[in-house]
């Protein structure tokens, strides 16, 4: 189905019994919403599940305008994805990449229905700018080797036609060869690389000059993938300052886990999502299978 918000249609997919409770999954850059699709199928034997292509990727639409993809826009293209598929009840919101940067923005909007939220791979770019602003540490450098390719997005011109002419038609090939993911890519990959620059050049700059202060009381996992080549660490504990219930778990898995460890991530979400489940809403019993060691729980 299609759900439209600020002129813009998304595209959108329900999965499970619409009973249960719902968990929202965003997907990040340059994916789709089938980067879930390992994750979505197991959950989806418990949960009433929910995807959708982010403004500018996959059967949504695509506006030109970087405008059209600051931060407070994706956070509303969400909340209408909500009301359309859980018009009563809160949901359980999860982002990897770009889509947890969108959750952060929509789980620090005051009155946003949401009961839970798992951030994969993304952080708030509130919190970084505030972070960045600290007394330089070998962290920071950290961080800012492994973003090198956010400059980079950043160059006109230059930068679409690279995606365009080497980088997209080869993406797959080189997710496998890197990552070892494979499978989900979308026949639209190349086009949604170039118009997800807007993603980075609408919202980058601005959040981290001027950071604004984004705090939530809302119940956030945050995952951290022992393997990511572009989320360090360090960068992961600015979130403590501005969340008051967060706990971190950690995955040994590369930054496209939701398709190379579909179902470690998606029995993680799936035991937050149980524990902040309210009375009134159907619990799932929790998965017996869930014994990795290698994840730790550490509430703050």
């Amino acid at each position: 189905m299609f759900v439209e918000s600020d002129g813009v249609r998304l595209a959108v997919r329900e999965r499970g019994d619409r009973s249960a409770p719902t968990i929202v999954l965003v997907h990040g850059y340059p994916d789709t919403q089938r980067v879930w699709d390992g994750v979505a199928d197991v959950l989806a034997e418990d949960f009433h599940v929910v995807t959708y292509d982010v403004r500018g990727a996959g059967e949504s639409d695509k506006p030109r305008a970087l405008g059209a993809y600051r931060l407070p826009v994706l956070a509303r293209d969400l909340f209408a994805v909500v009301d359309a598929v859980s018009p009563v009840s809160p949901v359980h919101l999860v982002g990897h990449d770009w889509g947890s940067i969108q959750s952060w923005e929509a789980v620090t909007t005051p009155g946003a229905r949401i009961a839970s939220c798992t951030s994969i791979s993304g952080l708030c770019l509130d919190h970084v700018g505030h972070w960045a602003r600290r007394r330089p540490t070998a962290a920071h450098l950290e961080q800012l080797l492994r973003s090198w390719y956010v400059a980079v997005l950043h160059v006109p011109f230059v930068a679409p036609w690279v995606w365009r002419r080497v980088v997209g038609p080869r993406w797959g090939r080189l997710l496998r060869r890197s990552e070892g993911a494979q499978g989900h890519l979308a026949d639209t990959v190349v086009e949604d690389g170039v118009h997800g620059m807007s993603l980075y050049r609408a919202n980058f700059i601005p959040r981290l000059r001027s950071p604004r202060e984004r705090r939530t009381d809302v119940p956030v996992l945050l995952v951290r993938l022992l393997r990511d080549r572009f989320v360090a660490a360090g960068a992961l504990t600015e979130a403590d300052r501005w969340t008051s219930d967060l706990r971190h778990r950690t995955l040994d898995a590369g930054h496209w886990a939701p398709v190379t460890h579909a179902r470690a991530l998606a029995l993680l979400v799936a035991e937050h999502v149980t524990a902040h489940t309210t009375p009134d809403e159907p619990h799932p019993a929790p998965d017996p299978t869930n014994t990795d060691p290698t994840n730790t729980d550490r509430p703050r």
